[in-house]
């Protein structure tokens, strides 16, 4: 059994979700096009990476994710990147396994420690049920004690 997909950080998510090329001459209108589906998580990595301009490590740290799958990560994104551009693509943005707050929640009850997101999580103990759960990381502190 393959293991459980590790929540990828995030910092940026975008307003605008889809962009489609338009014809020279043909703007406003609107054909069917084929889509590339770009995650949410795969353009944070060519954000931090081509935007901040940040090395893989700094941005695998801010990911929360390792070197490897950072990198898997921004090779798929250039990857269906330049396919929409080569191919006349709409690029949807969209989906994916992240979350912008990562937490490593405690359970005061039972002392139970989960590493997952505040979204899947939420203050409930995945163990016992109780609702005494504390998340031990500095920056999300904030968040999980509302």
């Amino acid at each position: 059994m393959p293991r459980p997909v590790k929540w990828r950080r995030v910092e940026y998510i975008p307003e605008n979700r889809y962009f489609a090329p338009c014809p020279k001459g043909k703007c406003g209108c609107f054909e069917e096009i084929e889509e590339v589906q770009l995650k949410i998580e795969e353009l944070e990595a060519m954000r931090l990476k081509d935007i901040e301009e940040l090395n893989q490590e700094e941005c695998a740290v801010r990911m929360q994710i390792s070197r490897q799958t950072f990198q898997n990560i921004i090779d798929e994104a250039r990857k269906k990147v330049v396919t929409a551009l080569i191919e006349n693509r709409a690029i949807t943005i969209g989906g994916g396994h992240y979350t912008k707050n990562v937490c490593n929640f405690k359970c005061i009850s039972c002392g139970n420690e989960t590493k997952t997101s505040y979204e899947e999580h939420g203050p409930v103990c995945n163990h016992c049920g109780s609702n005494r759960v504390v998340c031990n990381k500095k920056q999300c502190i904030t968040q999980c004690e509302r």
